[in-house]
């Protein structure tokens, strides 16, 4: 015989479901994008609410889409690149929070990525649930790197400060401005030869290969004023 309910004892309310986290997917590669497209669509408490091919789409469906987590390539052929793209993003007004997904993990690209201001930075070699996780994660503001990336993080943040000669410091001071050889040249009364013998040990000495890499690990190390 079924015995009846206590009128005395309160109903338990089911817990609301938590509305599913809005991404907008940005990935320059058709097939890639598809492919990202039904792995989401598999996850029940995420909803893709757009796509875009370029920074500059991105940026555009953001501002009328309003999602909670960007998924955002790095290299995203002519135009706006990952990182500027998320730069302007984080920047806005009810900004969404980025997830980098790429795979790219050199420390330039990494330091570049987080200094723009990207919540995480995933390779895409990671496996599914990871990936899931980590979009959850970036809606909450919590930070997730894949491992070879934390790896990467504190083995630097454990390296000794570069060090650079006052006249190094002097023209990556420069570079961060934006200058050009020829207007670093002017600006401290040497060649342009002199310049880039100068950048070549900058270069060399902070481990990048571009005047952006060079900048972002100066700012990262606290190299620059």
């Amino acid at each position: 015989m079924t015995t009846p309910p206590d009128p005395t004892t309160p109903a338990v309310s089911a817990s609301p479901q938590r509305p599913p986290v809005r991404i907008l997917l940005c990935d320059d590669h058709v097939v890639v994008r598809a492919g990202l497209l039904a792995l989401l669509d598999s996850a029940p408490d995420i909803e893709v609410v757009g796509e875009a091919g370029t920074g500059e789409k991105v940026l555009a469906l953001a501002a009328k889409l309003h999602p909670d987590v960007v998924l955002m390539d790095l290299q995203l052929g002519a135009g706006i690149d990952g990182v500027e793209a998320t730069r302007r993003l984080t920047a806005t007004d009810r900004a969404p929070h980025v997830l980098v997904l790429t795979t790219y993990d050199t420390d330039a690209d990494i330091t570049r990525a987080i200094e723009a201001g990207a919540t995480g930075y995933l390779l895409k070699a990671e496996r599914p649930e990871e990936l899931f996780a980590a979009i959850h994660a970036a809606a909450q503001g919590r930070t997730t790197l894949s491992p070879p990336v934390a790896s990467r993080v504190m083995a630097n943040m454990r390296k000794p400060r570069p060090s650079l000669t006052d006249r190094e410091r002097d023209i990556l001071a420069q570079l961060a401005q934006g200058l050009g050889n020829r207007d670093i040249a002017k600006a401290l009364f040497i060649s342009e030869a002199t310049v880039k013998t100068h950048l070549g040990r900058i270069y060399g000495k902070l481990g990048v290969d571009t005047r952006a890499g060079a900048v972002a690990v100066a700012k990262e190390q606290r190299l620059l004023p």
